[in-house]
């Protein structure tokens, strides 16, 4: 989807940009031939030989894996959400789905960082359906993210769309940028978290679900 021609839909107004909308580029889009040399330039600086016939179709299977790895600028995190249910026969207390999977790449550095979202949310009177909440996931994933922005990001398209009782969002992730380069620390974990209504309100909430995040 060009972000330039996104549809705001009725119930999408009043959103923040980022909820509502695909990103919009600042310039236009490069070609695919341009974006293909610009793979043999980096190939070329790393000292390898651009026309070598090991490399000689790695540009057009690069561009092929962005197309992919970052998706998510061509989609709309409030469309994983418009689509809710009332039946819900008087359910009163929180949904989570945890472990659920993803792969970024740090904005710093271009590499990638991977792990485990955990979200809740505590319904009003409607709730989405929990594949929906892996694709938001997946869509501010499938971005160049902070690890924290995309945290943040995931907690404000619930809260705005859903309009739920409280949210709860945590991530932990492992950061190439940190595990292979740099200070180089393998296996270390960076945690993020974003509280808000009966999950930062009421402790025992926020105990029940760090319990149920680990198993207990």
């Amino acid at each position: 989807m060009d972000a330039k021609n996104t549809v705001i839909k009725p119930w999408q107004q009043g959103l923040s940009d980022h909820v509502r909308t695909a990103p919009a580029a600042s310039a236009p889009r490069p070609s695919r031939e341009e974006a293909e040399a610009a793979v043999r330039t980096l190939i070329a600086y790393a000292g390898d030989d651009a026309t070598r016939e090991g490399v000689l179709d790695t540009p057009k299977r690069v561009v092929d894996a962005y197309d992919e790895l970052f998706q998510g600028y061509r989609e709309v995190p409030a469309d994983s959400l418009d689509r809710t249910f009332s039946e819900t026969s008087g359910y009163n207390d929180f949904v989570l789905v945890k472990d659920i999977p993803f792969n970024s790449h740090c904005e710093h550095h271009m590499m990638p960082f991977f792990g485990l979202a955990h979200i809740a949310y505590k319904p009003t009177d409607r709730v989405v359906g929990l594949s929906k909440l892996a694709r938001l996931v997946d869509t501010y994933a499938k971005r160049l993210q902070t690890q924290e922005n995309m945290t943040a990001q995931i907690a404000t398209a619930l809260e705005e769309v859903m309009k739920p009782k409280g949210v709860a969002v945590m991530l932990e992730a492992e950061h190439t940028c940190m595990t292979m380069r740099g200070v180089a620390k393998p296996g270390s974990l960076t945690m993020t978290t974003h509280f808000s209504g009966t999950f930062r309100d009421d402790p025992n909430e926020l105990v029940r679900f760090m319990s149920l995040l680990r198993g207990k």
